[in-house]
């Protein structure tokens, strides 16, 4: 059959529902916007359905060891990626804080090719391409539940051991692009593609921070006094800096407060002024969303392969042609994304799979009694292969593993209990995932 070809067999070996479960999680969100009744009945029955089939599983699954091996690795991952947003929160905001929201209203966008490019194929395309293209199929959060659905498929033999290795992976490569793109877009900031974003988002004083009245706005639009201060290398204008920002008393983060800018009438806290951005204005190079999407995407290509894969990278092109046909990036944003995503997975191959240490030992039991195997095969007895496949097996097991078992099965509880909870409270407690 066609299916047993090898473009259609998964790197694990089996659990060909992964596909089918994927499709059908994509499907069924997007009733939302065709029938939100049977949206709201049908998307939490097939959550339920998913975990209890995940729980089920535990019982069966043979590799909690090397889920153990991998838990480290796997928390320090997590850690590494939590700092990395902390501090991506603080610089969304203070790239738009820093020039002010007069600057972000009244500037221009960027020209940008790759959103001419869709609005002039807008009016060649079939109506109901062009209403395909604007669909709202697939978010953020999407990508992250895919990719959830792909580290559980590991207790269905879909993919390879261990499951936490892939996700220590996939959070330390996320974690990598996460940072990388907060220092290139502090680095330079752009103007939004959505001049109104700012003022929609942020709470922040209209005027320019000191800072940005000193270094930038004396030279920002006067060509001499750029090429003067390119001649001097030396802020030449001396002119009256107003400092009246509102500085709260945030204890040892008060230092905050030249980043943040918050206003006396806005939120005292400074932790829910990074909570309450939800995204910023002036983001932009790379995009965010896009790196998550492509990072799930490599992650399905390498783990799982198969028709499902090609399904993922389609979601990709769409999500990439949303992000600039709705003015959310530029089309530079969505293509560097994609190229640092791919590029950044394939950095951290180190991660996982992780090395099965008892492979060496199979293969050495292996080697010994080849003679035997054969032979047995060749007599036709079925009971002495089954022995000799079971020595092999065993082979990679030490005496101490076997008085284990209990105790990897109580790991493994508490395991897919914590990434249950960790789940839902991701998708509960925040917007996008």
């Amino acid at each position: 059959m066609a299916w047993s070809s090898p473009v259609f067999r998964k790197r694990g070996g089996g659990g060909g529902g992964l596909g089918i479960a994927a499709v059908a999680y994509i499907g069924v969100d997007y009733l939302r916007h065709l029938s939100p009744s049977w949206h709201e009945l049908l998307q939490p029955l097939l959550w339920i359905v998913l975990a209890l089939i995940a729980i089920t599983r535990v019982p069966f699954y043979k590799h909690w060891s090397a889920e153990l091996r991998s838990a480290l690795v796997f928390v320090a991952a997590l850690v590494f990626m939590l700092c990395t947003l902390l501090y991506e929160m603080i610089s969304v905001r203070s790239v738009t804080a820093v020039l002010g929201l007069n600057w972000h209203g009244s500037t221009a966008p960027l020209p940008d090719t790759g959103q001419w490019i869709l609005l002039g194929l807008n009016e060649k395309l079939p109506q109901v391409i062009v209403n395909i293209l604007r669909a709202r199929i697939v978010g953020l959060h999407h990508y992250l539940m895919l990719f959830v659905m792909l580290a559980f498929s590991v207790l269905f033999g879909s993919i390879e051991a261990p499951g936490l290795g892939i996700g220590a992976r996939y959070m330390f490569t996320m974690a990598i692009g996460r940072f990388l793109r907060a220092i290139s877009f502090a680095s330079t900031i752009l103007p939004s593609p959505r001049p109104w974003c700012a003022a929609s988002r942020f709470d922040v004083p209209r005027h320019p921070h000191r800072w940005a009245q000193k270094f930038y706005v004396p030279y920002a639009s006067d060509s001499q006094a750029i090429k003067t201060v390119i001649h001097q290398d030396m802020v030449y204008d001396h002119g009256v800096v107003q400092d009246d920002e509102y500085r709260p008393n945030w204890g040892f983060m008060s230092f905050l407060a030249d980043f943040l800018r918050p206003v006396p009438t806005g939120e005292p806290a400074w932790i829910n002024l990074l909570k309450k951005a939800g995204g910023g204005c002036n983001d932009l190079l790379y995009s965010g969303h896009m790196l998550v999407a492509v990072l799930t995407a490599m992650a399905w290509t390498e783990a799982y392969g198969g028709l499902s894969s090609a399904f993922i990278w389609m979601l990709v092109a769409h999500s990439a042609q949303r992000e600039v046909r709705e003015r959310h990036h530029y089309t530079v944003d969505c293509i560097v994304a994609i190229y640092v995503g791919f590029l950044l997975w394939k950095m951290t191959g180190f991660l996982w799979p992780l090395k099965n240490i008892s492979q060496q030992a199979r293969l050495k039991k292996l080697e010994k009694i080849e003679g035997k195997l054969y032979q047995a095969a060749k007599d036709s007895d079925l009971d002495q292969v089954r022995d000799l496949l079971e020595q092999v097996d065993s082979a990679g097991q030490n005496k101490n593993q076997v008085g284990r078992e209990r105790a990897m099965h109580f790991f493994g509880g508490g395991t897919i209990i914590f990434a249950l909870t960790v789940v839902v409270l991701a998708f509960v407690l925040t917007s996008d995932g």
